[in-house]
């Protein structure tokens, strides 16, 4: 393919060490959960392109809704600009989330939502005179995205960031509160370094590129409670865990707990486009009104509230509302929990686990986690093994033998290691 050959001098991958490695897989189209490659193979994809394609890819009804807004406007500007797809839309989510949480700031990638969350926390203490608790706690384990204050909140033992140490603003990174011994020093860490604090910042229920490690949900209510007693911003980060993937629409909705702020993206709009959110209560609203410029939260991002991507997310809340995602989502859990069941007994795996629409398969180590890839992709399945997990998070329409396609290719490498 010409295309391929004339553009690899010139390409970036992500996550990937150039020197080593190879041209990605060329696709020629993708349906459903298959994705159609150049050379006339197919692969099912178990990981919905990053978690996004909720509802499968080319779904005709988000098809049709990003199809009629390119007709009509395909961009216009928000700032001093307002146009319905986007209003419709924070409408909408504010109508899905608890009353409290009710103002919608639109961006254009998870990690800028998130970017936004910490300005939020940060700022409506300064704005009320408040100096001196500029910290975000977050947690071993988490991830929150790739650009420099989201970097900084991640865990800086995982590998990722590493490197970045003194650049960085430095955050305090603790364990989750998830036994005794780790919410006694929760509980500690917060008597003792709670004045220092804007916000505690957590990926609720499974830490995503962290490992797919899960919490229970009453790790959320010792968190919410914290929260309110040492007056911190608790910020939900459902980038991941949102639009059904844990089983629930939110996470957050298992513990029965309201954050201050939640963010969201990928799943947002049914992995049509790019589109995130950063959702704050009006409370926390109101610290930005006054008669000053200066209080205002002075952040736009060029591509915020872009009508095509409101006009896909619009889409994707008709699908959850019209179709049965989320008795998908416990299908699919019910049967990820029987089939990857057996892998427990395989050599090298540690631990199988699943949660909602994500099913775990924890392994000693991945020496070489291009080569399993490969692997998996000659059992005709798109899987993205990383750190030590394979990993299944498929579209929440994937058809039962499909999926069974996957839990078996998972089984059938493993086998032959």
């Amino acid at each position: 393919m010409t295309w391929l050959s004339a553009g690899w001098p010139h390409i970036w991958l992500p996550y990937a060490q150039m020197k080593t490695a190879k041209p990605s897989l060329p696709v020629a189209r993708t349906e459903g959960s298959r994705i159609y490659l150049e050379d006339g193979r197919v692969l099912i994809d178990g990981i919905a392109s990053w978690w996004t394609a909720v509802h499968g890819y080319n779904h005709p009804h988000i098809r049709q809704a990003v199809a009629r807004q390119l007709e009509t406007m395909p961009h216009v500007m928000f700032g001093g600009l307002a146009h319905e797809p986007a209003y419709t839309l924070a409408t909408r989510l504010a109508a899905l989330l608890p009353a409290s949480l009710n103002r919608v700031f639109f961006t254009d990638s998870g990690s800028v939502a998130v970017e936004v969350a910490i300005k939020i926390a940060v700022q409506s203490r300064l704005n009320r005179g408040f100096r001196g608790r500029t910290k975000i706690l977050a947690f071993t384990g988490g991830y929150h995205g790739d650009t420099m204050g989201t970097m900084a909140i991640c865990d800086p033992e995982e590998g990722m960031h590493s490197l970045f140490t003194g650049l960085l603003p430095e955050h305090p990174v603790i364990p989750l509160p998830r036994d005794p011994e780790s919410t006694a020093a929760f509980d500690y860490f917060l008597e003792q370094h709670g004045q220092t604090l804007a916000a505690i910042i957590v990926e609720p229920l499974v830490q995503g590129a962290g490992g797919m490690v899960l919490h229970p949900p009453a790790v959320l209510r010792h968190l919410r409670a914290a929260a309110t007693r040492h007056n911190l911003t608790l910020i939900f980060d459902e980038i991941f865990s949102g639009f059904g993937r844990t089983g629930t629409m939110f996470a957050y909705e298992q513990a029965g707990v309201t954050p201050d702020i939640i963010t969201l993206s990928k799943a947002l709009t049914g992995g049509t486009s790019p589109l995130a959110v950063t959702i704050a209560t009006d409370e926390l609203f109101e610290a930005f009104l006054s008669d000053s410029p200066a209080t205002a939260l002075m952040h736009g991002p060029t591509f915020m509230a872009n009508p095509l991507g409101c006009a896909a997310a619009n889409a994707s809340l008709d699908l959850f509302e019209s179709e049965p995602r989320l008795a998908q989502a416990a299908a699919i859990s019910k049967q990820l929990a029987a089939e990857l069941e057996p892998c427990r007994h395989l050599p090298g795996v540690i631990d199988v686990r699943t949660l909602g629409a994500i099913g775990v398969v924890q392994l000693e180590n991945i020496e070489n986690p291009a080569a399993l890839r490969a692997r998996l992709v000659e059992q005709n399945v798109w899987i993205r093994p990383f750190r030590d997990i394979i990993y299944l998070t498929p579209a929440l329409t994937i058809a039962p033998a499909d999926l069974t396609h996957l839990t078996t290719a998972i089984k059938t490498v493993l086998i032959s290691a």
